[in-house]
């Protein structure tokens, strides 16, 4: 067994650490008070074709593997969250369902602009009574005059302000319960859509956060995507790998918390000497690193086990679990390293801390993680 990256991997996180560092981070603090999409810093990743990354080449991706799409997450991650969280959903929620139980025609219409950048990827199943109990899905689609008509809402999907297009899932069978749920594509500019962006949150302030009323919105038959009862199904899937997305994102999340406190706490200074020599902070720091890489290394195996065509759920549920349950950690001890000043926006770190909070919740609570894990190790 080892732990090697090919070259390309290499390669490409050299340039992700460049980019997140040179292009991503400057702006970071103004975005988050501002809440400002990061629309200039994603018309960048498109040029470096980054944006279709582990999708096929027939369709304008790269090709690359799930390793890489870590890579790429945690990376942007560690110098602003809510970019690494729009870029993890454009992949991993809003083009791989596509390119996993796409029509070929669908790929070609529809993958592809996420490739380009032309459309950001967009995934709707969360609903208000809907969350962790995704099969309790109260949007409806009837068949009617040769086109399913869908009534109904969602909620906190990201990304749908910038998306053209977007899978979200309607019942179409009440009496077969979570198989008589069916995912469509449908436009955000079809009539009877409305995207609302009007959420107040703790943090991720710079992506976009909404709500989509779905009101005798129109949609082709040919827009099913997959077959029709296995939307609940297919976005299982999708979640399973959306969720090593996330444990990348809280990595990257750590890993800044970290950095910004060791580096906080060897230049501070108390009692005559840095307080990096006191053994309390030490043992903090030298937590967050064991920590930070253990987290790390259950995301590279569930993401390498992806590539290898194993079944991951349990090893992403894992990864997704721990790592975020780690980024609250780290970024708590690093308010406490700071003291005083890391309760101010100035350091950052109360912004890593807030970023970081969203991750024990979404695709998947810590609950719903744990029985996921439960259920795979056979209890």
């Amino acid at each position: 067994m080892h732990f090697e990256w090919t070259e390309e991997q290499r390669m490409l996180h050299k340039m992700m650490r460049e980019f997140a560092d040179e292009v991503v981070a400057p702006g970071a603090d103004e975005r988050d008070r501002t809440k400002q999409f990061p629309v200039e810093i994603f018309r960048q990743m498109a040029e470096l074709n980054l944006l279709g990354l582990p999708f096929p080449e027939a369709y304008g991706g790269a090709g690359a593997d799930y390793i890489s799409f870590a890579i790429v997450v945690e990376e942007l991650s560690r110098a602003c969250a809510s970019t690494g969280i729009t870029y993890s959903a454009h992949i991993s929620l809003g083009g791989a369902p596509l390119a996993l139980f796409g029509t070929e025609e669908q790929k070609q219409r529809y993958l592809t602009r996420i490739c380009t950048g032309e459309s950001m990827g967009a995934f709707g199943l969360t609903e208000p009574g809907a969350g962790s109990d995704a099969g309790g899905t109260q949007t409806t689609a009837v068949f009617e005059g040769g086109e399913w008509v869908l009534n109904g809402s969602k909620c906190f999907i990201t990304n749908a302000s910038y998306a053209r297009f977007l899978a979200l899932t309607a019942v179409t069978d009440k009496q077969k319960g979570t198989r008589g749920i069916t995912a469509f594509i449908v436009p955000t500019d079809a009539p009877g859509l409305t995207v609302l962006d009007n959420y107040e949150k703790l943090g991720l302030h710079s992506s976009n956060t909404t709500e989509l009323i779905i009101d005798n919105v129109r949609v082709p038959d040919e827009n099913i995507l997959g077959k029709r009862g296995e939307g609940f199904k297919q976005f299982m899937v999708t979640l399973d790998g959306g969720r090593i997305g996330i444990a990348a994102m809280a990595v990257g999340i750590a890993q800044a918390a970290y950095d910004r406190a060791l580096r906080y706490a060897r230049d501070r200074r108390a009692f005559g000497q840095s307080i990096s020599k006191f053994q309390a902070i030490q043992f903090k720091l030298a937590d967050m690193a064991m920590q930070i890489e253990l987290a790390r290394n259950m995301v590279y195996k569930a993401a390498w086990m992806k590539d290898n065509g194993r079944k991951f759920t349990k090893e992403a549920a894992m990864a997704k679990l721990y790592a975020s349950e780690i980024a609250m950690a780290a970024t708590h001890q690093a308010i406490q390293i700071h003291g005083g000043y890391g309760y101010m926006r100035e350091y950052q770190v109360e912004r890593l801390f807030r970023d970081a909070r969203l991750l024990e919740i979404g695709e998947g609570t810590s609950e719903i993680l744990r029985t996921v894990i439960a259920r795979e190790i056979g209890c």
